[in-house]
C-alpha cells in the first residue's frame, strides 16, 4: 500500500532499486537450486510412467500364459477325444460310421496341431514379454536410485536457503508496502518479462545495465540529477546511476 506522505523521486528511485536488490537476492537462491525441483518432478513422472508400462506387461505376460494354459488342456481334451475314437474305430460295423470317426479324429489332430501352434506363438510373446519387463523394471530401478539421489541433493540445498529466502520474502514484503501502487504495476510487469528478473538498472559505461543499449548523454543527465523516473527506451527497465545505488 503507498504511502500518503510526499516522497521525493530520488526516495522513489532508493525504494525500487532497494525492492529489486532483494528479489535479485532471492532470484540467486531460486538459481542456486537450479533445475532440480523440474529434474525431480520429471523423474516422478517418468517413474509414474515405468509403472503403468510394468503393470501392463505383467498383465500382458499373465494373459499369454492363461492363453497357453487354456490350449494345453485342449490339447489334452483333444488327445483324449483322438484316442477314444480310434478305439471305436476299431469296433465299428459299416463305412459311414467309420467315415464319420475318421473326420472326428482328422479335427481332433487338426485342432492339436493349430493349439500347438498357438502354444509356440504365446512361449514366444512371453519370452519377448518378458524382456521388456525386464529392461522396464531395471530402467523403473534406476529412475527411482536417481529420484533419491536428487531429492537428497535438493533437500540439502533447501536447508541452506529456506531460512534466507523466508528472511528475504519478508524484507521484499516490507520493501513493497512503502512502494506507490503505479510503480509497484509497473515493476513487477517488467520484471516479469525478464528471465533474470531485472527491472531496475543501473547505467554502466554509457549503457543500461539490463539489455547494454548505449543511453544517450543528456538522458544520462536527467538520470543523474533524479528528478524524474526513466525508463530505458529499448526494455522498459527503470535506469538509476550508479551513484545512489552505494547510497544505503
Amino acid at each position: 500500500m503507498a504511502t500518503t506522505t510526499e516522497i521525493t523521486i530520488e526516495d522513489r528511485l532508493k525504494q525500487l532499486y532497494a525492492l529489486q536488490s532483494i528479489d535479485s537476492d532471492i532470484d540467486k537462491l531460486q538459481i542456486l537450486k537450479g533445475e532440480l525441483p523440474m529434474e525431480v518432478k520429471d523423474l516422478e513422472d517418468e517413474i509414474a510412467g515405468l509403472d503403468t508400462r510394468v503393470g501392463k506387461l505383467e498383465g500382458a505376460i499373465q494373459d499369454l500364459e492363461t492363453e497357453k494354459t487354456n490350449h494345453v488342456n485342449k490339447i489334452k481334451e483333444a488327445e483324449i477325444l483322438a484316442e477314444r475314437y480310434k478305439k471305436k474305430m476299431d469296433e465299428v460295423k459299416n463305412n459311414r460310421e467309420f467315415e464319420a470317426l475318421t473326420k472326428e479324429l482328422e479335427y481332433q489332430e487338426l485342432d492339436i496341431k493349430l493349439s500347438t501352434k498357438k502354444i509356440k506363438t504365446a512361449e514366444s510373446n512371453i519370452e519377448i514379454k518378458k524382456e521388456s519387463l525386464t529392461n522396464a523394471q531395471e530402467k523403473l530401478a534406476e529412475k527411482k536410485n536417481d529420484l533419491e539421489a536428487k531429492k537428497v541433493e535438493l533437500e540439502k540445498i533447501k536447508e541452506k536457503t529456506d531460512k534466507e529466502e523466508i528472511k528475504l520474502n519478508k524484507k521484499a514484503d516490507k520493501q513493497r508496502k512503502v512502494i506507490e501502487d503505479r510503480l509497484l504495476r509497473a515493476y513487477d510487469k517488467v520484471r516479469a518479462a525478464y528471465r533474470n528478473g531485472l527491472a531496475v538498472a543501473t547505467v554502466e559505461r554509457d549503457s543500461c545495465g539490463g539489455c547494454f543499449n548505449k543511453i544517450p548523454p543528456q538522458i544520462q543527465l536527467e538520470i543523474g540529477m533524479r528528478k524524474k523516473i526513466i525508463a530505458c527506451e529499448h526494455c522498459g527497465r527503470v535506469l538509476v546511476d550508479s551513484s545512489l545505488t552505494d547510497k544505503k
